[in-house]
């Protein structure tokens, strides 16, 4: 992206980190949603395909936190280290100027 355009809407201030995370708290989100439809369906046809893509959920979700891990930008084993990691992530938001409409 044009360095000028990443500056006026902030942009500049996003790191592989924060865009990674939110990416796996939404596949997280997404995994959550499809269990909890499956529990819920009136035919197994519909069971079977939201099963399927529970499953497809699941494996994206392996492999954001795969390439999250193997990076240094998350520790889900270590909470010390991704209490500091959120901090961080957390001073990065706010730094990101906001822009009226």
């Amino acid at each position: 992206m044009n360095t000028i355009l990443e500056n006026l809407t902030g942009l500049n201030t996003l790191t592989d980190e924060v865009i990674a995370m939110d990416f796996l708290i939404n596949a997280k989100s997404g995994v959550r949603n499809y269990a909890m439809a499956v529990t819920e369906c009136a035919t197994q046809e519909i069971k079977a395909t939201l099963t399927k893509q529970l499953d497809e959920a699941i494996a994206t979700h392996e492999k954001i936190m795969s390439y999250m891990v193997t990076r240094g930008l998350y520790h889900p084993y270590n909470v010390n280290e991704q209490i500091q990691l959120d901090l961080q992530n957390i001073q990065t938001a706010m730094n990101i100027p906001s822009r009226s409409l």
